[in-house]
């Protein structure tokens, strides 16, 4: 299970916390480590701080973009220390490790995503998540070093592949062996951008005055969980509605 998990650190900007999730991660049985457009470099501090998870550091993932680095994830859950604007699948870190362990069972990739050192993760970024981790902690004095949040998150991650290196895939999110594997988030992302077009010339959906429908209809699907023969059935029903909406066009256009 564990070497299905990466955990992804988004514009972190001191080189000291790259290193101390390095050493969170390896105490946990993690190792591999994504850093999005990162401030900091992996120097001699985050070294220093890493206390020998030197390979970690060795072996990370440098991207330009959070979507690039989760790309193939079938799981992405997003570290959140604040309420937004739209409700999203809110999850404790036990929960969240549940939730990981099921995807490892049905052969998933799985990113857990942390935010920047000062802001965290905008809502654009928590918005490519299936859903969102909170760690509760205390109201009167709740900042927490993101090293530290990885640490807590680490920790639940092993707990719940303890139990999981001698169950068998029929353990799986459905309590049975599924057909097709969950769609990747590029997958995912795909069908919706598809979506919107759809929608922009069929005239459900004005561009000028989007809303939040977007945002709604990919927590709607990131919930969902769909596997990859719903996301090319979903793009195939797209793609008959193009086509009947073409000939409409085209047919109005003989008619004038």
């Amino acid at each position: 299970m564990l070497n299905q998990i990466r955990i992804v650190m988004v514009n972190t900007t001191h080189s000291g916390n790259i290193g101390a999730a390095a050493r969170a991660m390896k105490n946990m049985g993690l190792s591999r480590l994504y850093l999005v457009d990162p401030i900091a470099a992996v120097d001699e501090e985050a070294i220093q701080r890493s206390s020998r998870a030197e390979d970690i550091l060795d072996n990370v993932v440098i991207t330009a973009t959070l979507e690039e680095a989760i790309a193939d994830c079938g799981l992405v859950v997003g570290t959140s220390a604040r309420s937004r604007s739209i409700p999203w699948p809110l999850m404790s870190p036990r929960q969240c490790a549940d939730r990981a362990a099921q995807a490892a069972a049905a052969d998933n990739e799985i990113a857990v995503v942390f935010g920047r050192e000062s802001r965290g993760l905008t809502n654009e970024e928590l918005h490519l998540c299936h859903a969102h981790v909170h760690i509760p902690t205390d109201e009167a004095f709740s900042s927490l070093n993101v090293a530290q949040a990885i640490q807590v998150l680490c920790y639940e991650l092993r707990l719940a592949s303890l139990p999981a290196e001698n169950d068998s895939a029929d353990e799986a999110r459905w309590g049975v062996d599924w057909d097709y594997p969950m769609a990747t988030h590029e997958q995912l992302n795909g069908m919706l951008q598809h979506m919107e077009k759809t929608l922009v010339e069929i005239g459900f959906l004005d561009p000028n005055t989007p809303k939040q429908l977007m945002s709604r209809m990919r927590r709607l699907f990131q919930r969902a969980a769909p596997d990859r023969m719903e996301i090319n059935i979903l793009r195939g029903m797209l793609v008959a509605v193009e086509r009947t909406a073409e000939r409409a066009h085209q047919k109005k256009g003989e008619e004038d």
